[in-house]
């Protein structure tokens, strides 16, 4: 009887704490938590972005093998860079953080286009 009395003593608290911890509302992200969690996935999708946009440098660097156009095209350059400080621009961004950003994207597609010069599939 005393076993009896003791395990449902234990079932009871059991249920209680399995109970109030279920009507305990977690506590709501703070706005921080929350903004770090969405620049996380910005900066994510930023990267991807990227990547896409490097297959098609590397399909381009490719063509351009295959055609004997050399990689470095300075007028197509100006001309996408003057595209993104626009873009950026109205986006309230910096002109020089835009044309910093381009300037390094630009590099890596330079790169990527000379292992396809160098490496035509």
């Amino acid at each position: 009887m005393k076993k009896r009395c003791y395990f449902i003593l234990i079932m009871i608290v059991a249920a209680y704490s399995s109970a109030s911890a279920q009507a305990i509302p977690a506590k709501p992200p703070t706005v921080l938590e929350t903004n770090r969690k969405m620049i996380d996935s910005l900066d994510k999708k930023i990267i991807e972005t990227i990547a896409l946009r490097e297959k098609l440098v590397k399909e381009i660097g490719a063509y351009k093998a295959k055609n004997k156009i050399p990689a470095l095209q300075t007028s197509r350059f100006h001309e996408v860079l003057n595209n993104a400080v626009k873009a950026g621009m109205q986006q309230g961004l910096s002109e020089e953080f835009v044309t910093e950003l381009m300037n390094a994207i630009h590099r890596e597609s330079l790169r990527i286009e000379s292992e396809a010069t160098n490496h035509p599939n």
